[in-house]
């Protein structure tokens, strides 16, 4: 009885979570990139991969919204490797120096596009 009970809770904070999330979700807040570098594009596989489950489109989702943060590259590169609350840390065996550099020049020109008027 007790373990019915255990898992029925469990069962509705899973569907709570699920269901939680911005009303704003799956509309896009700004135009798409248009002026993509290839780093720009090789950043953007590497999020579709990581980082869009948790932060869909660099909004909020699961995690926090990314792509309105003020941070300079270098702790961006930081938060990555060594993740921040719930977030997982990403090592250079999952996300290659090079792939978290063009991840970081992704998440600058998603900053820009939705700071542009």
């Amino acid at each position: 009885m007790k373990k019915l009970f255990i898992l029925s809770v469990w069962f509705l904070l899973l569907l709570t979570l699920n269901n939680c999330g911005t009303a704003r979700r799956g509309e896009p807040l700004f135009e798409p990139l248009t002026s993509a570098t290839p780093a720009v594009a090789q950043g953007e596989v590497v999020f579709m991969e990581y980082c869009q489950k948790c932060h869909p489109g660099g909004t909020a989702g699961l995690g926090p919204a990314i792509n309105n943060k003020p941070l300079p590259g270098a702790l961006m590169r930081f938060q990555v490797r060594n993740g921040l609350g719930t977030m997982p840390a990403f090592k250079e065996e999952v996300i290659s120096d090079q792939e978290l550099d063009h991840l970081v020049a992704y998440l600058k020109s998603l900053k820009s596009a939705k700071d542009k008027p």
